[in-house]
């Protein structure tokens, strides 16, 4: 594996090489205090992923899927959206979803069991609820940007996905959907290397962003640990969107540190020399480094950003365990407007008022 391959015929996006210099334009349109702030959600992210992990194993989460490697992908592409845009989450996106506002407690109730797909509101948030089946959430994304469409909404739909999710066939119904109506939409799949334990090479053969043209659409793959790049690759596909472009498919080429879920052991199938080549090109070490030496940032302001991780996951941590057990009734509260009379009876009967 190593780093993350380029080539001539489809070339990897990059603005900031392994160890934080410059290799292209790093003018990406953000203030200094913005550029901080992208190393701030990445410092805050990864530090709630590692206590998630801890949560789990401790059984205050039932299972819970670690995104650790993957902060560049999901901190730079949820920085480029506006307010009205919606995001369509696959089940790893937790640092897309801070990002967006969302509450920390509220989204980790799916990952608690208390609540299935997180008690956030959607509209608020401009983020749809988790989806663990794999691919669907990309149908529901180029669904949603089709409305905004027909209601002459400046609104784009970016829909998360993984490289396994690429060989389900909900992407290629999505994919064509989005490009026969030219849909406001951006299809961003994070390839982290493995569909749970299959690698990429027994996946596909050519690159997945290479698919983008036989839809008519454009395709483009990014370094996706490197911020900067991911930022302003997906800024453009949603600017275009936005104009009446269509759909882009971006591949973010990133890696998958941690195992698939709490349940999965990679050790089973990957080589551990594979996880520490993909380790020294950490996303947030890189692009510390950049601004360190271009002074947008200095040591004291990453130390602050780290002390103000550790106490949010602290306040995360005590709110999510003092949650206590869901009421019963909700089991029937959210499935009919008019509840039929069997129903009700069912409800009168589990709670007791028999």
């Amino acid at each position: 594996m190593g780093e993350p391959e380029t080539n001539d015929e489809f070339p990897t996006l990059r603005c900031l090489a392994p160890d934080g210099t410059p290799v292209g334009d790093t003018d990406v349109g953000l203030s200094e205090e913005d550029l901080r702030g992208l190393l701030r959600w990445m410092i805050l992210a990864r530090r709630l992923d590692h206590e998630c992990m801890a949560l789990q194993r401790q059984g205050e989460l039932t299972v819970y899927p670690p995104f650790e490697g993957q902060e560049a992908a999901q901190v730079g592409s949820a920085a480029a959206l506006a307010p009205q845009d919606m995001v369509f989450p696959s089940f790893r996106e937790l640092a897309a979803a801070i990002v967006r506002g969302v509450d920390a407690v509220t989204y980790l109730q799916y990952h608690r069991g208390t609540w299935h797909g997180g008690p956030y509101d959607p509209l608020e948030t401009g983020f749809a609820p988790i989806c663990v089946p794999v691919a669907t959430q990309l149908v529901h994304a180029v669904g949603w940007a089709l409305g905004a469409k027909l209601d002459g909404r400046p609104a784009c739909a970016l829909a998360y996905f993984g490289d396994g999710a690429a060989s389900e066939g909900d992407f290629h119904e999505a994919a064509n959907l989005a490009a026969v109506f030219r849909v406001p939409a951006v299809l961003f799949c994070q390839n982290n290397g493995w569909a749970i334990s299959v690698p990429s090479r027994l996946q596909f053969a050519a690159p997945i962003a290479a698919r983008a043209a036989g839809y008519g659409m454009p395709g483009v793959r990014v370094d996706g640990n490197d911020v900067l790049a991911v930022y302003r690759t997906t800024r453009e596909a949603l600017e275009r969107a936005r104009a009446g472009g269509g759909p882009t498919l971006i591949e973010a080429l990133t890696y998958r540190l941690g195992p698939h879920t709490t349940a999965d052991d990679p050790s089973r199938y990957r080589d551990e020399a594979e996880v520490e080549r993909w380790r020294a090109l950490d996303p947030i070490e890189r692009y510390r480094r950049f601004l360190l030496a271009s002074g947008v940032a200095d040591e004291d302001d990453v130390a602050a950003f780290e002390a103000e991780a550790e106490t949010w996951v602290g306040r995360v941590r005590a709110e999510l365990v003092a949650l206590g057990t869901p009421p019963p009734s909700e089991v029937f509260d959210h499935v009919f407007a008019d509840p039929p009379a069997s129903l009700a009876r069912q409800r009168a009967e589990a709670l007791g008022d028999a």
